[in-house]
């Protein structure tokens, strides 16, 4: 430990051995300063509205974020729900001894409950005069400091790790990133809202799965005692959606975490929100025009706008959607048709280009790679990307007018994939052939190709109906609503090292 660690931890023991005296002093008085609760009548937010004349008494509650003792008064800020408001404390109003007992052993981060009435300074700030105070929780540990100089804070939390690890203190202290995440439940509201408008049934399905399935990703591992057997956190809904499609719900949506263990980047974490809806007697196109009509509307019914800023980049929303090809938008942008290229040509293509890959890449990893090199990045504006190869779709149909594609697409907005869907594949034997095509690829070492679930198989075999299905990435969907470029902003605790 250095010099300066040591000192720091020195003065933070010192600093909560003061506070723990303070409360102790507290108690000695015959006051408890961690009540059982509090009638807090009014939000702070709603006092910030009051207009003169001030003839009513308030009550309301929240955190110190900033203090200036003057001897026989104090003029403080509290905060609560992102909004603050000065509070005036004075030895004259208060109840006779509060001042000493409960002003004077008050420090920032503490909670307190307020009860006065409102008047403006000399300076013109709204206040609370305050005639009664209670101590609700009293701060042991320092919040980082924090200072303001004419309403802006400065010296705040930036330390982007650091307030991912403590999303407590970033909210305390950088309080207006807390609109980010009341956007993403008013975006999850909306989409809800809109599927069940459109009759689809929400559902919930396991997330302890026997075999995992639905997608090309490695799962996280797990064990029941009980059952005395391997379980994994799932990686898609796909698979127990289709089950329910077969069973004649002819649609239905769910909104649940997947898990993934794999990197983490900007657009990735290993747990994410997924939303995944399936409609029976639809392909791929009608779930075109649903995706595309479900984020117009919902966007628009929360930013009343159909624009949106994303990486210093204006995007709109408004016209139509682009519809590129697969192979059409890799020669758009590589200038190269690969459409007939086999594993050697790819492997070469890519090599010449300078793009990393692995000794053992497949057909499959080289295609998505160069795909995801040339073309991903430069789809910012809203793009499908359709007519897949079916190596690299598993449980999408082949498709009706080419034997070697299948009928799906992926969204793109932003340089990200918004949403993928196919043309779900029914036919039972189709099916099974392809995932057995899949083991062929884990046995030469692709580590994320699908495993065979025969249940789903034979739930298949039962008769699935033709089906058109849809995955969308909220954390994705949230980043270009709040115009957050990194996945970890719009995750309330995303994963990081130990």
């Amino acid at each position: 430990m250095s010099n300066k660690e040591n000192t720091i931890g020195q003065n933070l023991k010192q600093i909560i051995n003061h506070r723990l005296e303070k409360i102790k002093k507290i108690r000695e008085s015959g006051i408890e300063p961690y009540p059982h609760n509090f009638k807090k009548s009014d939000k702070i937010s709603e006092l910030l509205e009051v207009k003169e004349p001030f003839n009513d008494v308030y009550q309301t509650a929240g955190r110190v974020v900033a203090m200036r003792k003057m001897g026989k008064a104090s003029f403080c800020h509290i905060q609560d729900e992102g909004y603050k408001i000065q509070i005036y404390l004075n030895t004259k109003m208060l109840e006779d001894g509060m001042y000493d007992i409960i002003v004077r052993n008050m420090d920032i981060g503490d909670i307190v409950g307020l009860k006065g009435s409102l008047f403006y300074t000399k300076t013109g700030e709204l206040t609370l005069q305050c005639a009664k105070i209670t101590m609700l929780s009293k701060s042991i540990r320092p919040l980082p400091n924090i200072k303001e100089k004419e309403g802006e804070s400065y010296f705040s939390f930036e330390d982007k790790d650091l307030r991912y690890r403590n999303r407590h203190l970033d909210f305390i202290v950088n309080s207006n990133i807390v609109n980010d995440f009341k956007s993403r439940s008013i975006l999850i509201n909306k989409i809800r809202k809109f599927l069940d408008e459109k009759e689809y049934l929400e559902v919930e399905t396991p997330v302890l799965q026997p075999i995992y399935g639905g997608a090309n990703a490695r799962p996280f591992t797990t064990f029941h005692n009980t059952l005395d057997e391997k379980l994994y956190l799932r990686i898609s809904l796909e698979l127990y959606l289709k089950k329910l499609i077969i069973g004649g719900i002819n649609k239905v949506f769910e909104i649940s975490k997947n898990f993934r263990n794999e990197g983490m980047d900007k657009n990735h974490n290993p747990e994410f929100t997924m939303l995944e809806f399936y409609c029976a007697y639809a392909d791929v196109y009608d779930m075109l025009s649903l995706t595309e009509k479900m984020i117009k509307d919902v966007f628009y019914s929360i930013k009343k706008s159909y624009t949106i800023n994303f990486n210093q980049i204006e995007i709109s929303l408004e016209n139509k959607f682009d519809v590129l090809d697969f192979f059409e938008s890799i020669y758009k942008f590589s200038k190269t048709d690969v459409s007939k290229m086999n594993h050697s040509d790819l492997y070469k293509f890519l090599n010449d280009s300078n793009v990393k890959i692995d000794n053992n890449a497949n057909y499959s990893n080289l295609i998505d790679k160069v795909f995801s090199h040339y073309v991903e990045p430069n789809l910012v504006n809203p793009t499908f990307i359709i007519n897949f190869p079916k190596e690299i779709s598993p449980l999408a149909k082949t498709h009706r007018e080419n034997n070697s594609l299948v009928e799906r697409f992926e969204l793109f907005i932003g340089g990200m994939e918004i949403a993928n869907s196919f043309t779900e594949l029914n036919d039972p034997v189709d099916q099974l052939k392809r995932l057995e095509a899949q083991l062929d690829l884990r046995a030469k070492g692709d580590k994320e190709a699908q495993i065979i679930d025969y249940s789903f198989v034979e739930a298949m075999e039962i008769g699935m109906p033709p089906t058109g299905g849809v995955g969308v990435g909220i954390d994705r969907l949230v980043m270009l609503l709040t115009g957050n470029t990194s996945i970890k902003d719009v995750i309330l605790f995303p994963a990081m090292r130990s």
